[in-house]
């Protein structure tokens, strides 16, 4: 399967986009790691989620020591978007992403959902954000229990042979949605690829609890197969624990393939069906461990919260201890 734009197509029109992307990088507040007792050359930005851009909010958050937000607002003209920008850079806040979030791609809905996305990735571009997170498919066929995931699939066409070792018959019409959802994602992609690139917004992917793609290296092979650097992983530190340790995620992605992070944890429990969202620090996650993946495959840029249990300032100091290396909860 060829998938045809690709960044050299788009280098002429995308200059102003790129510069956009970069300002991304400069931005105040990097995390100092000295009293760790730990050194890291990464560099994490903490960023919280907003509905909307308004002076009040900004500065609220940037006097408590949030860099960045990630804005659910997608669906906003470009004069909208540019105004709020100015609003959020007049308080020192960067508006890093955009949520358009789920799309019905492998539905009938497929072709409504592409204009949406372009909307959003118009709209990114005048917040000033970097990316857009997509969440291109779902289906409601949930498979195997999630420690049965045996994956095996084309690597030349991504399209799943078998899920389970042994008799997959039990799971024949999961492997069919999950092949026409990976059929889709790259149909309704390949429009929406030279829009990013126009504008110079990375398409994020990101795999929530839609059944899709639900191992490590099937989901890296997936984001990976689109060959282009407008096209990455939004991944969610804490969304995947039920299939695999958050460790082995971030090391099948590897730098190149992450364009951001969302943080939140999950406790593992197998008698419930794999368990459940908690606080952060109150999961299965070993943060520590993460920081230190996270410094090895060498990702730089903004952890945004989509967690709840605590105040604003509390997770400030979350963001500070995780991005030092320390417990996530010590002196919150």
């Amino acid at each position: 399967m060829q998938h045809q734009w690709t960044r050299r197509d788009f280098m002429t029109k995308t200059a102003l986009g790129m510069g956009a992307a970069a300002l991304a990088t400069n931005i105040k507040g990097f995390a100092a790691t000295a009293d760790s007792g730990k050194s890291y050359k990464t560099q994490l930005h903490k960023g919280f989620i907003v509905d909307s851009i308004n002076a009040e909010t900004m500065e609220r958050l940037a006097s408590i020591g949030v860099e960045g937000v990630e804005v659910q607002k997608w669906d906003v003209d470009v004069e909208e978007a540019r105004e709020a920008r100015k609003i959020a850079e007049a308080a020192g806040i960067k508006i890093h992403s955009v949520m358009r979030a789920w799309t019905n791609f492998n539905t009938e809905s497929a072709e409504a959902d592409v204009e949406t996305v372009k909307r959003a990735l118009r709209a990114a571009a005048a917040y000033g954000a970097s990316s857009v997170l997509l969440v291109p498919c779902r289906i409601g066929n949930p498979g195997p229990a999630p420690w049965d995931f045996k994956v095996e699939y084309d690597p030349s066409t991504l399209m799943l042979k078998k899920v389970v070792d042994g008799d997959n018959a039990p799971y024949a019409e999961y492997i069919k949605l999950h092949n026409e959802a990976t059929d889709a994602s790259y149909r309704c992609m390949e429009p929406l690829i030279p829009v990013a690139a126009y504008e110079g917004v990375t398409i994020g992917l990101e795999n929530v609890w839609n059944n899709l793609w639900c191992a490590p290296e099937f989901y890296a092979a997936f984001v990976k197969s689109f060959d282009n650097v407008w096209v990455k992983s939004y991944f969610d530190l804490g969304n995947h624990v039920k299939y695999a340790k958050t460790e082995d995620w971030l090391r099948a992605l590897g730098k190149d393939a992450i364009v951001k992070l969302h943080i939140k944890d999950f406790l593992f429990d197998k008698e419930k069906g794999g368990g459940s969202f908690v606080s952060i620090g109150t999961g299965s996650v070993d943060w520590v461990s993460v920081r230190d993946v996270i410094e090895e495959i060498g990702y730089d840029g903004f952890v945004t919260n989509e967690s709840g249990g605590y105040s604003d300032e509390q997770f400030v100091k979350i963001f500070d201890n995780f991005f030092a290396g320390r417990a996530v909860l010590e002196d919150v």
